[in-house]
């Protein structure tokens, strides 16, 4: 899910692949105990009864000569020991990406112009119950499904009775979380059918990229927007006999991530400027680019969607009874987790928007609108959790498609 206002590039991907050492999806576990189904209906907390989850990419830092982080951290005993300390959300962690890996396989091979975006919203979502076993608020989704089109960068997710379809030519963005007692994983990708598109996908795959080789224990949150602009900005893509340079969309960043808490105070900006702060030791980002043809700045547009509690709001007196009902739903089902519209629908609430107005109103709820660039202009987006270990940065969410 994206913060702004919301692979280095291929070559460096390829460098960091032949540098550092990788262990592959399967690799935390020795693979799962039995075989997952098809379509895929098997929790994956299941699937591994040793608790041996699969590990992500694993990373050795970049050494900084201005940097107080070491080159033996992968093979420091003081690192190694204070990492058997975290074990239990490096665990829920990998749980919650190896949700997020099966699901996009499953939809990428199914997934085809003609379906309607609740039809896609529901195969994502339906699925990633089935997988994450959902539970509450110890277990379950993070953050409604988002899957924004062409223009719309971010925070689009249909409505009930949104009759959108997905079409051959349309640029889609397919975002969506699930956590394991808070510990959320937030991952996105790309989705097009006309390989016109290739250049612009590729751009922000490998600023993403750019990010994730970028960040780490003292790394500058500046330092890595300004490496993920130069990367981004170097891709040009022609459409409709037009070449267009490929922007950052400047007000959309990445962000750290705490438990229940999806952006959880630190942002992580694609272009240049951005401020000082480090990264620190057991911290957890999501590493996320937005590419755009047309201004590279986004705004809000259309109807809202996505909702979410304030972390940091206390007790607001309410006097509308409804107001107070459609709190306690929220707290019970969401906490402070996003939500939206359609997920309030499912658990039978109606006639609920001014109640929610309410809520808005009173700052016990903020809105997040859809984020648009210019109309006719396309937007991609790619997006990793990593979370940097003592020893080493784990990129949790990678898979064999990205």
């Amino acid at each position: 899910m994206s913060t702004g206002g919301a692979e280095g590039g291929d070559e460096g991907g390829n460098k960091k692949k032949k540098k550092n050492k990788k262990k592959k999806k399967g690799g935390g576990g020795g693979g799962p105990a039995v075989q997952q189904t098809n379509p895929p209906t098997i929790p994956v907390i299941d699937l591994y009864p040793d608790g041996n989850f699969p590990i992500g990419e694993i990373c050795e830092y970049k050494v900084k000569q201005d940097s107080r982080t070491a080159i033996n951290r992968m093979t420091s005993p003081e690192k190694k020991a204070l990492e058997t300390s975290y074990e239990d959300m490096y665990r829920e962690i990998r749980i919650g990406a190896e949700v997020h890996r099966t699901t996009r396989k499953y939809f990428q091979e199914n997934v085809k112009p003609g379906m309607t975006m609740i039809e896609i919203c529901n195969m994502i979502e339906g699925t990633n119950r089935k997988l994450i076993k959902e539970n509450g608020l110890e277990a379950g989704l993070a953050f409604p499904t988002g899957c924004s089109i062409n223009h719309c960068a971010a925070h689009y997710t249909p409505n009930a009775g949104d009759t959108t379809v997905l079409s051959y030519d349309d640029v889609c963005k397919i975002d969506y979380g699930v956590h394991i007692n808070g510990r959320v994983i937030d991952c996105a990708f790309t989705l097009t059918f006309d390989n016109k598109y290739d250049k612009l996908v590729e751009a922000v795959r490998a600023a993403t990229n750019t990010g994730i080789r970028e960040a780490g224990i003292d790394a500058r949150l500046c330092d890595i927007g300004e490496a993920i602009q130069e990367t981004m900005e170097s891709y040009e893509v022609e459409l409709g006999g037009k070449t267009y340079q490929v922007k950052c969309i400047r007000n959309l960043n990445g962000h750290s991530i705490a438990p229940y808490r999806i952006h959880a105070g630190k942002t992580v900006p694609i272009v240049k400027g951005g401020e000082a702060e480090v990264m620190e030791e057991n911290e957890v980002y999501a590493i996320e680019t937005f590419g755009s043809t047309g201004r590279g700045y986004v705004h809000d547009d259309m109807d809202t969607s996505h909702y979410m509690k304030n972390f940091d709001v206390g007790h607001v007196p309410l006097r509308l009874t409804k107001s107070k009902h459609l709190l306690n739903v929220i707290n019970q089902n969401f906490g402070t987790l996003a939500f939206c519209r359609r997920w309030l629908d499912r658990l039978g609430e109606s006639k609920y928007l001014m109640a929610l107005k309410d809520l808005c109103d009173k700052g016990i709820v903020d809105a997040y609108p859809p984020l648009c660039d210019v109309k006719g202009c396309y937007t991609a987006q790619f997006e990793h959790t990593i979370v940097l270990r003592p020893t080493c940065k784990e990129v949790v969410t990678r898979g064999d498609d990205y």
